[in-house]
């Protein structure tokens, strides 16, 4: 079954600074060469909330999308891994869920 892989990635660092574009140039081209094509959702940052413990977060975040017939999690899981080196994060939300083509 294809699925939709996405990945939220952050727009700017712990102290409030940009990430520089060549960051998100680099996931694009890796995925675009990688899976052929991908989606990515940059022209208004979405918002993310989160709850931690006694205050809610806020991030501002790119969403970065691919399309793939099946999942390899060990490519993925690497991946991620190279992500949060990248951005500097403790954790980059990766997820997929499968779709049905209508």
């Amino acid at each position: 079954m294809p699925h939709l892989a996405q990945i939220l990635l952050p727009v700017y660092d712990n102290v409030g600074q940009r990430f520089p574009t060549g960051h998100y140039n680099q996931v694009r081209a890796r995925l675009a060469d990688m899976f052929g094509g991908l989606t990515a959702y940059t022209r208004a940052p979405a918002e993310g909330l989160w709850n931690s413990g006694s205050t809610v977060k806020r991030d501002d975040i790119v969403v970065v999308e691919v399309m793939v017939d099946s999942l390899d999690h060990t490519w993925w899981k690497n991946y991620r891994r190279e992500l949060e080196q990248l951005f500097c994060q403790d954790e980059i939300v990766l997820r997929a869920q499968a779709y049905e083509h209508l």
